[in-house]
């Protein structure tokens, strides 16, 4: 049965109707402030929070422009900004937990279970109904920061990965555009033809080997992480399977090479080949879209990932949010914040779905109805995605334990396989080997 409400809840995650046009949810105030009135904070003693984030200079403009925007309606309340890139996050972070002078709020992402596991999250239950404000939020996001019976996360944004296509590339050699409705077999072979017919080192796809792997898995039944039962919920044979294919693939010329894709990594927007049209498929969360359109005059789209035995294997995400530092000396104040930064229109409308799609009901209204074309397009293909999970649901992700050491491990793998120093049985063994003992470790 709760598999099933968490299933309807994912579904109607992204679906725009007339009945939510509007709406606050039950209870909530207009202005997204909790519905017992709300201010109770306003009026308090002089307070400073330090909340932390990881991006780029776009995403701590807007950020501090919401934390502006914050103080202004609660000018007691001080908080002081702080991000890092994304590749140096989680070590500052760490190092400021071990310490004990971790910010009062922060950011996480699918990694949040490794922190929960430690005991630094704030338990934000007490607050629900009172600072926090959680009446319009979408109830599998809820589901998603409620970890071992306790509220510790409250996502910023929900995304839905899909692949990107270069629209463009596929006009210029002469092919339909990929469809919804695929299968693994076409995308191989979709991505060998266009690397043929445009040639001169264009190729069709990135590697997804491990980006891709965990939707991969639920194509087959499987998951990376079993949250429920607390175990990998993979084994051997399965990522075998994977892997095999990804090699299959590169081997008939259809994805980048690998010394290509170290130089040029589809995670980062400004070096992705997909925008330079080399590449014609990659990858991404939905709310990427918006920064890789921005580099190029060529059309992208999103289209959803082939499909595999079991379907799709995609849901609704949460892309990151944020959580409470246990030792704040501020909890009430850091449930304030952590409400407005969810519920407040102004606040959506400054960070846009920087973070993905807003996790209310009403903001997301709000925000579709101003989009510009390019967010159109994110919100007509996380509504496509929203009807697929009405039929098809899959149980949402969370990293697995140790995930930082498993990420390693995961890109070494593919790496080896892509550059001929293992072949792929001997990689996979050496990789699941290497999962079960991080996994154990960090248990």
């Amino acid at each position: 049965m709760k598999k099933r409400m968490a299933a309807l809840a994912l579904g109607l995650l992204m679906v725009v109707t007339a009945a939510c046009s509007g709406g606050t949810g039950s209870g909530g105030a207009s202005d997204g402030q909790p519905s017992n009135g709300g201010n109770n904070a306003a009026g308090g003693e002089q307070v400073e929070l330090r909340m932390m984030w990881w991006g780029d200079q776009k995403r701590a403009d807007i950020t501090n422009e919401a934390l502006k925007l914050f103080e202004s309606k609660y000018p007691n309340i001080k908080v002081v900004g702080e991000f890092a890139p994304s590749t140096g996050y989680f070590d500052k972070l760490n190092t400021q937990l071990a310490s004990g002078t971790a910010p009062d709020v922060f950011f996480l992402g699918g990694n949040v279970v490794d922190y929960a596991n430690k005991e630094v999250l704030l338990d934000l239950a007490p607050y629900v109904g009172n600072e926090l404000n959680l009446s319009d939020m979408d109830k599998s996001m809820v589901e998603y920061g409620t970890i071992k019976g306790k509220l510790l996360h409250i996502s910023a944004g929900a995304n839905a990965r899909g692949i990107v296509v270069n629209k463009t590339m596929f006009e210029k050699a002469g092919m339909p555009v990929p469809e919804d409705g695929w299968d693994w077999q076409e995308f191989a072979a979709v991505s060998k033809d266009i690397s043929s017919k445009l040639g001169g080192g264009i190729y069709g796809t990135y590697n997804m080997s491990i980006d891709g792997m965990d939707i991969g898995l639920k194509q087959q039944g499987k998951q990376l992480y079993d949250m429920e039962k607390g175990t990998l919920g993979f084994e051997e044979a399965d990522a075998l399977k994977w892997f095999q294919y990804w090699e299959d693939t590169s081997k008939a010329g259809g994805v980048v090479p690998s010394e290509l894709q170290v130089s040029n990594p589809p995670g980062d927007t400004s070096k992705s080949l997909v925008v330079t049209g080399k590449v014609a498929m990659s990858l991404i969360p939905s709310n990427q879209l918006a920064a890789l359109q921005g580099l190029t005059q060529d059309e992208l789209i999103m289209v959803q990932l082939p499909r595999g035995e079991k379907g799709t294997g995609v849901v609704f995400e949460s892309s990151q949010g944020l959580s409470g530092y246990a030792k704040s000396k501020h909890p009430k104040e850091v449930a304030t914040l952590l409400s407005f930064f969810i519920n407040d229109p102004d606040v959506a409308k400054t960070l846009g779905n920087d973070r993905g799609v807003p996790v209310t009901a009403a903001n997301r209204t709000l925000l579709e109805a101003e989009a510009n074309e390019v967010e159109k397009i994110v919100y007509d293909y996380t509504s496509r995605v929203s009807s697929a999970t009405k039929t098809e649901p899959f149980a949402v992700s969370y990293n697995p334990p140790g995930f930082s050491e498993y990420s390693k491990l995961a890109e070494t793998t593919m790496y080896e396989i892509g550059f001929g120093r293992k072949q792929v049985d001997a990689a996979v063994k050496d990789f699941y080997n290497g999962t079960l003992k991080i996994f154990n470790n960090n248990q």
